[in-house]
């Protein structure tokens, strides 16, 4: 590089801020609740199939907490799934 060169372009913005992780102990207290809320949603298909494969439908004082049941295990298969992808920061633009 002689005199006349001009010096290389600085880098644009400032560099990236390292991700926030979330504790060990949060991510295992999230999984195992999870996994405790499969447990409704399991009885749920279970007692729900019985009942269909029994008499074809499901009772009408049942269906609810069939519902019930299958309502709590996706919540804990959501639970689970943030347990085990973590939390992801908003990506900060720059210029606005």
């Amino acid at each position: 590089m002689s005199i006349s060169d001009p010096p290389p372009p600085a880098p644009s913005g400032p560099p990236p801020a390292p991700k926030e992780k979330r504790s060990g102990c949060l991510t295992a207290l999230m999984a195992i609740a999870g996994i405790f809320m499969l447990l409704p949603g399991l009885c749920a298909l279970l007692f729900g199939g019985m009942s269909v494969i029994d008499g074809g439908r499901i009772p009408s004082d049942m269906a609810s907490l069939v519902f019930l049941g299958l309502v709590i295990g996706i919540g804990g298969v959501v639970l689970i799934w943030a347990a085990i992808m973590g939390r992801k920061a908003p990506s900060a633009r720059n210029g606005r």
